[in-house]
């Protein structure tokens, strides 16, 4: 398999456009003079299962040879990837094991559970993640499609910015949030393909900051202990998406915990679009930078809220 690349994501668009919502960008005048810039929001918390995963899970379901996918797949995720990673598979029709931490939001367990794939819980710690994916796989022979280290997950993922720079031309900056990566390494390379002077920044929250830090050490460095409310961005990166990142990212800018509350609940005022709290950090973030006035594309990744547990 190639790297990721810009003719991926273009490969990807084609391919996965049946079985997504092409989602909109989204204004607000009283947002924007909150954020201090003219933000251009793609919805991608409207997506089929409420988030972006839904891009890349399709694009790698859709590729599998028939004698792997026949055999299922399986993966551990916080939640958005679980619930598209069991949608592609119903669309195939081939079974699913998802591997759930603890700590993953019933509203999202029980939309895996939903879409018709078995659960297999686990503890909040990325070995007991690891372990539990390895013996579903020897158990059932299922493919291991990853949430975010997998290359066509990431091509995949870059379809929601390649749509948004063709809503929104003339963007200055594009934003997405950064957990284990494949969001910001899609967009990555679906702005810099499309257009290589828009500035690509990731967002982060301060207690799960190991994407900085990695930037910063120059190479990717483990997380330890995340402590956040954006449980969409508890993860790691990998060695795969760091490359990117670290190729296409100008920053990380990190929020803390008031930060992305207020920003989630500005967004559900101002534009009455439900976010989840990974979403709202990159809208946080842009706060943070010197953009004053200028075009900047954010990419609301997920709107999968537990409304027992909203923040407020």
């Amino acid at each position: 398999m190639s790297p990721p690349s810009y003719g991926g994501v273009l490969a990807a668009a084609e391919r996965i456009e049946r079985h997504i919502h092409h989602t909109p960008v989204m204004r607000s005048h009283l947002l924007d003079e909150w954020a201090g810039a003219a933000l251009f929001l793609k919805a991608e918390n409207l997506q089929r299962v409420g988030a972006f995963k839904m891009r890349g899970a399709i694009n790698a379901v859709l590729q599998l040879p028939e004698d792997v996918a026949s055999r299922g797949v399986a993966a551990h995720s916080s939640g958005n990837h679980a619930q598209a990673l069991a949608l592609a598979a119903r669309v195939r029709g081939i079974p699913a094991h998802i591997v759930m931490p603890a700590y993953a939001p019933a509203v999202k367990k029980a939309a895996v559970a939903g879409y018709g794939a078995r659960i297999v819980e686990c503890a909040p710690t990325q070995p007991a993640r690891a372990a539990a994916v390895a013996a579903v796989i020897a158990e059932t022979g299922a493919a291991e499609v990853h949430p975010y280290d997998n290359d066509h997950i990431v091509e995949g993922a870059g379809t929601a910015a390649l749509e948004l720079m063709r809503q929104a031309p003339g963007l200055a900056a594009v934003v997405a949030p950064v957990g284990g990566g494949g969001l910001l390494s899609g967009t990555s390379l679906a702005v810099h393909g499309s257009d290589p002077a828009v500035r690509v920044i990731g967002a982060e929250p301060q207690g799960a900051d190991d994407a900085a830090r990695s930037l910063r050490a120059g190479h990717p460095l483990p997380q330890d202990n995340p402590q956040t409310i954006a449980d969409g961005l508890r993860t790691g990166l990998s060695q795969r998406t760091f490359a990117i990142i670290a190729a296409h990212a100008e920053q990380i800018v990190t929020v803390d915990e008031d930060e992305i509350v207020a920003a989630m609940r500005m967004v559900l005022t101002r534009t009455k679009l439900l976010v989840e709290p990974s979403a709202a950090v990159a809208v946080a973030a842009v706060r943070k930078l010197d953009l004053v006035g200028a075009a900047v594309g954010v990419i609301l990744s997920g709107g999968n809220v537990d409304l027992d547990a909203l923040p407020w």
